[in-house]
């Protein structure tokens, strides 16, 4: 079992930064890969971004330019900083991991993430 631990949600005015951070533990396969997701009140959950343990990242486009996802392996964390935050960007940011060729997949609790003046 693998389990996902989030930090650094909060609230924060529009034009703002932050960074969230996703450390996972247990039984973790060190080739996988680790993202970052996102649900709005009312809507579907959605990827922000994607980052392999060999460092292939992927951004939805709504992601692209303003957030920037990385990880340390040694510490099976992967971060994501934000910047230029819209009140759009508001919702529940779910971090998420999946190890390679296997049918398992593990989800965060999820971080609040409000950006409102």
């Amino acid at each position: 079992q693998v389990q996902l631990a989030e930090s650094g949600g909060g609230l924060v005015q529009p034009g703002g930064s932050l960074s969230l951070s996703c450390a996972a533990s247990g039984s973790v396969y060190r080739i996988n890969t680790m993202a970052w997701y996102r649900q709005a009140p009312g809507k579907q959950r959605e990827l922000v971004a994607s980052i392999t343990n060999d460092g292939s990242i992927n951004y939805a486009d709504s992601a692209k330019g303003r957030f920037t996802i990385s990880r340390d392996n040694a510490k099976n964390t992967v971060y994501l900083q934000m910047v230029a935050l819209r009140p759009e960007d508001t919702a529940i940011y779910y971090c998420y991991l999946k190890p390679y060729r296997r049918a398992s997949e593990y989800w965060g609790q999820g971080t609040q993430v409000t950006v409102s003046s």
